[in-house]
């Protein structure tokens, strides 16, 4: 009796190739202003807020974000980093808090890195783009309604 016996052996190779693409676009605007060679600028500029360093006392301001200037040419600024709306009346050395000024928080009558303030002459009250609790408030004398919460804002028109 013959007995044959008989093995195959088959070997697979896979590989797997795995790639991750990255794509980072950068948006950016020039603004491009065309000014004749005879026209001349003038060099003084006087200090109308602040000025004083870096601070929390009321001629002080720390990391000023927006501002905004009304009718009587009153500046309204957003202290970022003392958490308050500041109003510099027109022609005056210091400023007056108008909101916030009550320490970093999420009150009512906190404020948390603002970052805009435009003022809404006809209701007499300011519109606070207030980042860090993520929110944009109207604050009215000393009333204050969220208009919108959840928000990242960062800009006011």
């Amino acid at each position: 009796m013959l007995t044959t016996s008989s093995t195959k052996t088959s070997t697979y190779t896979t590989s797997t190739t795995e790639t991750t693409t990255f794509t980072t676009s950068i948006n950016s605007h020039t603004t491009t202003m065309n000014v004749s060679k005879f026209k001349k600028w003038k060099q003084d500029a006087i200090t109308v807020a602040g000025g004083n360093g870096e601070g929390e006392g009321l001629n002080q301001l720390s990391r000023p974000f927006g501002i905004f200037v009304d009718k009587n040419k009153n500046i309204f600024i957003s202290d970022y980093d003392n958490h308050r709306i500041v109003e510099w009346k027109y022609n005056t050395k210091e400023g007056q808090i108008i909101a916030g000024g009550n320490g970093k928080g999420n009150r009512i009558d906190q404020l948390n890195h603002p970052v805009n303030v435009i003022v809404d002459e006809q209701t007499h009250s300011i519109i606070i783009a207030d980042l860090g609790n993520r929110r944009l408030i109207q604050w009215l004398s000393q009333n204050q309604q969220i208009l919108i919460d959840d928000i990242d804002c960062f800009g006011l028109a």
